[in-house]
């Protein structure tokens, strides 16, 4: 079989926040730039982002990166990098700014400054009380980032190839990344793109839950890609469930909704954060907000004939701040709800989210990987940033807000690094090796061929509940064991799935059968990884783990203050140490986690 092989600079996979930023900074360097995408570069999930992006910027209030590293940090419940926690702090006030550069329509004060908004866990003076830091455009921040660094792009000459799905990464035998192989979505044409530098910033796989605020195209890709490379995924036990996803439907109604002054109702109408979080409430961090919101449920204190969820409160706001402020919340809330949020209360209920796991890489967006006793091994002309990618600044748990500066810091340092290291080459592209396209044209051929398999719809929602019934917003010791059990199980069914009309050349069951298996080792990776952490850490707790004075919040840093390996081959785990000291400040001490 004949294969077109494109040749560029740079190969880029997503065309979300973190790969739009990135292809911005090789286009305007006059490198030649290919940017893959499943969808138009504008409908890429960033889209989906509603609150805001953080930057101490101090335009309502007195603000410093110093108090944003060190919420972070406690965010994270300390399994961040200390070093890439400040890295992205301090390079915060700068992106949003060039971004402001680029068009970005942001809201305004009354002085003409960017308007910034109360966010979870984001505190003034270490922790002390709420701050205005996250910079917003109502409540559709990702659609003006998205469209803001599109435009700059389409200016810069990117060349977008749309409803293209990356297939497998291409490695030689010194273990150097050659570029990707990719499937035009329409046509079923298979095609190499060869490049100096590969960028992954293929975002999150929230859809291996049953329920979750993610769209149908957050699969995993490059995570399933870097593992079948050999490539191993970090801290991929941790993942975030938004204390608000409405209830039935688990669409996001953003904390930038609690940031105006929503506040959360149990069924007698108490505002409960208070019994939880006594300074920050119902802006505390999203793993306290979730647990909270699940203990009142399972305490009988839920809302709604099942007593299944709790209710976000803005009645009491003005009709004109919702309007100006949160305007496509209440669309959200109509359409979805069945409820206008201006006279009725929104039942909300904690949903999948966000992944804080992902692709190894350091501050500087290159992927690294452990090997003998050296600390990490710079993968050559690899990168990854955004969801897809584990720097790690967001550790255990995320703060709100820290994800659209995650695409903007680290998608702009990957396409930083790869602009230096491309000026210092001046050789030809090395040779693709035939095998690594041979390896990847048999996962295509064996759909093709496949007889009396299993059916892609059923072994994806096997995966689906499994995932949702096993690792969800508590987690029980035995549950996960039986989990790991059940979800290689379903990996087995995955193996031996079959595309329903193989005669269609645009069949979605191909491009669906394909999400899948990177769907699979994301789950597995997340199943036994979690099985093995025996404590309860940021969004990851445990029955087993309880708060204790010894282990407070059931954390147990004595054994486990470290990151999570997963490799595919074998299934096997290792651990790396986490990064304690800072580049230029003091480190951030250990203690309780406490809003």
């Amino acid at each position: 079989m004949s294969i077109t092989v494109r040749t560029f600079d740079a190969v880029i996979v997503g065309a979300g926040g973190a790969g739009l930023r990135a292809a911005i900074q090789l286009s305007e360097s006059g490198f030649k730039t290919a940017v893959l995408t499943k969808v138009f570069p504008t409908r890429s999930h960033t889209v989906a982002a509603q609150g805001g992006v953080a930057a101490s910027l101090g335009n309502s209030e007195e603000d410093h990166w110093h108090w944003h590293m060190y919420d972070t940090v406690k965010g994270s419940d300390w399994l961040g990098d200390q070093d890439a926690i400040e890295f992205m702090c301090r390079k915060a006030n700068e992106c949003v700014i060039e971004l402001e550069h680029y068009g970005m329509p942001f809201d305004r004060t009354d002085q003409g400054k960017i308007y910034q908004r109360p966010f979870g866990g984001h505190m003034s003076n270490f922790g002390e009380k709420p701050v205005r830091r996250s910079c917003a455009a109502a409540d559709r921040t990702g659609h003006a980032m998205l469209h803001a660094m599109y435009q700059r792009n389409v200016k810069a000459n990117t060349q977008f190839f749309v409803e293209w799905m990356a297939l497998d990464l291409m490695r030689d035998a010194d273990g150097e990344v050659l570029g990707v192989t990719a499937m035009d979505m329409e046509t079923g044409e298979i095609a190499v793109f060869h490049a100096k530098a590969t960028i992954f910033a293929t975002g999150g796989a929230g859809r291996i839950f049953h329920s979750s605020t993610n769209a149908f195209i957050n699969t995993g890709d490059g995570l399933g890609m870097a593992a079948r490379a050999g490539i191993p995924l970090e801290d991929m036990e941790f993942w975030q469930f938004h204390p608000t996803g409405v209830a039935g439907a688990g669409v996001l109604i953003t904390e930038g909704v609690r940031g105006e002054g929503g506040i959360l109702r149990n069924a007698q109408g108490e505002p409960f954060m208070a019994r939880y979080a006594p300074v920050a409430k119902d802006l505390a961090s999203r793993d306290v907000v979730s647990r909270a919101m699940v203990t009142e449920i399972n305490e009988g204190r839920g809302c709604g004939p099942h007593k299944d969820f709790v209710l976000l409160d803005i009645t009491h706001l003005e009709p004109a701040i919702i309007m100006k402020r949160l305007p496509g919340i209440r669309e959200i809330a109509i359409q979805f709800a069945g409820v206008d949020p201006i006279k009725e209360q929104i039942p909300v209920v904690p949903t999948c989210h966000y992944q804080m796991g992902g692709i190894p890489t350091n501050y500087h967006g290159q992927v690294v990987v452990p090997q003998g006793d050296i600390k990490a091994v710079v993968v050559p002309g690899f990168y990854a940033a955004g969801e897809c990618a584990c720097a790690s600044v967001h550790g255990a748990n995320r703060l709100g807000t820290n994800s659209l500066l995650d695409l903007l810091v680290f998608g702009k340092s990957a396409g930083e690094t790869a602009v230096e290291e491309l000026k210092k080459s001046s050789r030809a592209h090395k040779p693709l090796p035939q095998s690594e396209i041979d390896r990847s044209l048999a996962r295509v051929d064996r759909l093709n061929t496949q007889k009396d398999g299993a059916n892609v719809h059923a072994t994806r929602l096997a995966m689906q509940r499994t995932m949702q019934n096993h690792c969800g917003v508590f987690r029980f010791a035995d549950k996960l064991k039986d989990g790991v059990q059940k979800i290689l199980e379903v990996e087995k069914d995955v193996c031996r799935v079959e595309i329903a009309d193989k005669s269609k050349v645009f069949n979605t069951a191909r491009v669906e059968a394909l999400e899948l298996e990177n769907l699979i080792e994301v789950a597995v990776a997340t199943m036994t990884s979690a099985e093995a952490r025996k404590e309860s850490r940021g969004a990851h707790v445990r029955d087993d783990a309880p708060d204790t004075e010894q282990h407070p919040n059931g954390r147990d840093d004595g054994n486990w203050l470290r990151h999570t390996l997963w490799y595919k081959d074998g299934n096997r785990l290792d651990y790396k140490a986490v990064k304690l000291t800072p580049l230029t400040v003091d480190t951030i001490a250990l203690k309780k986690r406490a809003y």
